[in-house]
């Protein structure tokens, strides 16, 4: 790879995070949102050593080099080092690929292929007695996070669920013999930590995969409460479909 298509590499390379960074928000369907800066700091950077690098070596020509060597000789050893490995090409494909797609999130494919992750019991810091959750309001549908709703439904013994009609928002899973899930994935760092959270959907047909949607209905009780035997389920009474949430990592009601 020639100098000159190294300095290409790296002014596509700062395009492209400030593009998904600093003029979007297509971030967030890879990083959290505190990352941010790291990103807008790290595409300034990049433009900024490219924009050297062209002054330097005179891009969009190769600047013939001063230093006493010729580097085009191959130092009469058998071999050229102006041009450097071939696999080196292969770092146009990310910087290319965020510039002008932009993937998306993670939904549905990955979704289906991992066990949703049961959030941790909360733990008591007393014996009062008191239930570990919150009552939930006693009129109206309650908006909930699958997050939420998924601890409730396996670990409150008390079953604050019961008697309540709660709305989950999140992307639909198909799963076998037309039964679906609700789900969303939540992530500590980036997409590759990202951790599956999804709701089993009865009583209404499955809305094409990866569409969002907001699901109204009541506890379906799966299991025995209170052991891993149990798993988080809504009887649905609506089904609607949303638009894509800007942060689709971010679990809300």
């Amino acid at each position: 790879m020639k100098r000159n298509v190294q300095v290409l590499l790296l002014l596509f390379l700062g395009v492209g995070l400030l593009h998904i960074s600093l003029l979007t928000d297509l971030y967030l369907r890879y990083v959290r949102p505190g990352l941010r800066p790291a990103l807008i700091a790290s595409g300034v950077l990049l433009i900024v050593l490219g924009a050297v690098s062209a002054a330097r070596d005179g891009f969009p020509f190769n600047r013939p080099r001063t230093d006493g060597h010729d580097h085009h000789d191959g130092h009469g050893h058998g071999h050229d080092h102006a041009g450097g490995p071939k696999v080196a090409w292969l770092l146009y494909v990310p910087a290319l690929t965020i510039l002008f797609l932009a993937p998306p999130a993670l939904g549905s494919y990955t979704a289906a292929r991992d066990e949703a992750a049961a959030p941790k019991a909360p733990s008591s810091s007393s014996s009062s007695g008191e239930s570990l959750f919150p009552a939930l309001p006693d009129t109206g549908v309650v908006p909930m996070s699958l997050n939420d709703f998924s601890a409730r439904a396996v670990w409150d013994t008390d079953r604050t669920l019961k008697g309540h009609t709660v709305r989950l928002t999140g992307f639909v899973t198909p799963s076998g013999h037309g039964t679906w899930y609700v789900s969303r994935l939540v992530i500590s760092c980036c997409a590759a930590d990202a951790q599956v959270r999804k709701v089993r959907v009865h009583g209404a047909p499955a809305p094409p995969a990866d569409a969002w949607v907001t699901v109204t209905g009541t506890w379906h009780p799966t299991g025995k409460v209170g052991t891993d035997d149990a798993s988080p389920a809504l009887d649905a009474t609506a089904v609607r479909r949303v638009p894509e949430p800007k942060d689709p990592y971010h679990d809300l009601g």
